[in-house]
């Protein structure tokens, strides 16, 4: 994450879809401590469990034995959830354009585009293996 953000909480799960609801009480819990308006909630929770979920799928491959670690950090207007796997990282740089013609029916592809859709800012690091979300209070 960016400088001169705080660190109000962070988690570590399992690669696994079970501790996904972790991640979602951590998301409500930061939510309400941080005062984020109700209506943008939703992006938040929607940003931030795509990120944990590709992290799971993609990054750590499943791999129960790897962990997903989560860190949220807090500063006067804004906030982000930092979502680091331990994968071998992506090109994330070079994205396919979910809305193309010939990408419209395709299963995946559009995570990343949805997390860009919902918050201010995106950002990765380590190769990939390390998204920050950034979103307004």
């Amino acid at each position: 994450m960016k400088e001169g953000y705080v660190l109000v909480n962070e988690l570590s799960i399992p690669s696994n879809f079970d501790s996904i609801n972790k991640v979602e009480a951590l998301i409500d819990e930061v939510c309400e401590n941080l005062q984020v308006k109700e209506d943008y909630y939703g992006n938040v929770l929607i940003a931030v469990t795509e990120a944990v979920n590709n992290a799971i799928i993609h990054g750590n491959k499943m791999d129960n034995s790897l962990s997903v670690d989560v860190h949220v950090g807090d500063k006067e207007t804004d906030f982000c959830f930092s979502v680091k796997d331990n994968g071998q990282g992506f090109d994330y740089k070079n994205l396919p354009d979910p809305t193309a013609p010939e990408n419209l029916e395709k299963e995946n592809g559009r995570g990343i585009y949805l997390m860009r859709s919902l918050a201010e800012a995106v950002e990765f690091s380590d190769a990939g293996r390390n998204v920050c979300i950034y979103f307004s209070k």
